[in-house]
């Protein structure tokens, strides 16, 4: 059986650290007894990647096998998929928590990809597993598709309450600031603003990210000063990070304030990179932060189904939400990690822990904040569009009391379920990289609010 091995990566994560990961499956595979074709290097480019992929067909391969080396968008993995039909699966690869960057994020890669792949009705045939220590048998068979891929399950809650129709009635008259298109290959930030209204009622407002620049830049340079005292007073390190970077990412904080108050948004959906940092000069993570902070939910790379999701969580709490990727999950430790770059409310900040000012790992520039999330019973919600169809996916778990897995804001949680369960759930079900988190258990009045806006409830 002749299998050809695809190897996507991102030049912006740790490629000498993956290109050791593609060495030691490259190794795994040529212990196999299949016939291993390609796999010699990780393609960051797409026409590299589609030049390899038409070379695999000319070899008439059986099966190819895509290694998620590092976190990519899924525009290639829709294509290759398009190629090779059944015959194809996705690697991921589990990376160390040691409190450092995220080198690989290969994780998350599968969560966009099979999202993307859902939309298309495609259910993903996958693995999660350390090239160092999978079991050959669990290699097989993954490449003769006998893994169980059963989607769980989506059930009609029915159940209603005066305070569940009180907030579908409140969030009808919120509106979005959507700056920005969402980035190539994230199918999981599409959205048609006539589904969003007839769902919700909340209306979307579009900014191009060049209006939030110019703003950015006017703003008057005492405002500017204010807000870096009250950042400092809360931050530690402030003082470490580039003064002519840190003062354009403050601004960003202050033009979103202005654009907030002239039209009274209720949550932002905004184009978070590339070109906040490459055409602008400095990140929006932080300012992001405070907004949160400040019960103004932000949702990345123009995510409006992920706004959407934060308002919903934030008016059933009552309390901040986050906007978080899960990027690990480790059934022999039975958790999980929750992260993002540096964008999490201060307040869910581990009370022993004084949050940091920091880079962002992959562009270098300030500002983010940096902490361990505190200990705590969490739950996530998303309101997912998986194989095309609407429905509120809801989580539970307990935030544990951890050295910080990665860099940025993160916490370990131990959900409810089994993880090896939430991680079949998660890939198998489509759903998307984003989920919002709140502290507390608020799973009832969430069921009792889907049940309102007649969505379908899937817990995980």
């Amino acid at each position: 059986m002749k299998i050809g091995v695809l190897a996507l990566g991102r030049a912006t994560f740790d490629i000498e650290f993956a290109n050791q990961k593609l060495s030691e499956c490259i190794s795994f595979l040529k212990k196999t007894s299949y016939s291993i074709i390609g796999g010699d290097e990780i393609l960051l480019e797409s026409d590299t990647t589609q030049n390899e992929a038409e070379r695999l067909q000319n070899e008439n391969v059986d099966f190819v096998v895509i290694i998620q080396i590092t976190f990519t968008d899924a525009l290639m993995t829709e294509q290759i998929a398009n190629k090779f039909k059944d015959n194809f699966g996705i690697w991921a690869i589990p990376e160390p928590r040691l409190g450092e960057r995220l080198r690989l994020n290969s994780f998350c890669g599968l969560n966009l990809a099979s999202h993307a792949l859902s939309l298309n009705n495609m259910l993903v045939n996958w693995i999660f597993e350390d090239p160092l220590i999978i079991q050959p048998s669990i290699f097989d068979a993954f490449v003769k598709k006998r893994l169980s891929k059963n989607k769980p399950k989506i059930i009609k809650y029915g159940v209603t309450s005066d305070r569940a129709n009180q907030i579908k009635n409140k969030i009808k008259e919120f509106k979005i600031a959507k700056i920005g298109e969402h980035p190539e290959g994230f199918d999981t930030c599409k959205y048609n603003k006539d589904d969003v209204k007839k769902l919700t009622g909340i209306s979307i407002y579009e900014y191009t990210l060049n209006e939030l620049f110019k703003e950015a830049k006017s703003i008057d340079k005492k405002e500017i000063n204010n807000l870096y005292k009250q950042v400092k007073s809360q931050i530690s390190s402030l003082d470490n990070v580039d003064p002519k970077e840190l003062d354009l990412s403050l601004r960003l904080k202050s033009s979103l304030d202005k654009i907030r108050e002239k039209e009274k948004f209720n949550s932002f959906a905004i184009r978070c990179w590339p070109e906040t940092f490459t055409e602008y000069g400095g990140a929006i993570c932080a300012p992001v932060s405070m907004l949160s902070e400040n019960k103004i939910p932000c949702a990345c790379e123009a995510d409006i189904y992920g706004s959407i999701t934060q308002i919903v969580l934030q008016e059933v709490s009552g309390s901040q939400v986050f906007l978080t990727d899960l990027v690990d999950i480790d059934i022999n430790d039975n958790t999980g990690v929750v992260w993002h770059c540096g964008q999490a409310p201060i307040s869910m900040c581990d009370e022993e822990f004084k949050p940091q000012a920091t880079i962002h790992t992959n562009r270098k520039m300030p500002l983010l904040f940096q902490f361990p999330l505190k200990r705590g019973v969490v739950t996530l919600m998303r309101i997912s569009k998986s194989f095309g169809k609407q429905k509120m996916v809801i989580s539970k778990g307990e935030m544990l009391k951890r050295d910080m897995a990665f860099t940025g804001t993160s916490g370990v949680i131990k959900f409810d379920k089994n993880a090896e369960d939430v991680l079949n759930d998660i890939i198998n079900s489509g759903l998307e990289h984003h989920m919002a988190l709140s502290y507390g258990d608020h799973t009832q009045l969430l069921k009792e609010v889907a049940s309102t806006m007649e969505l379908p409830v899937q817990e995980i």
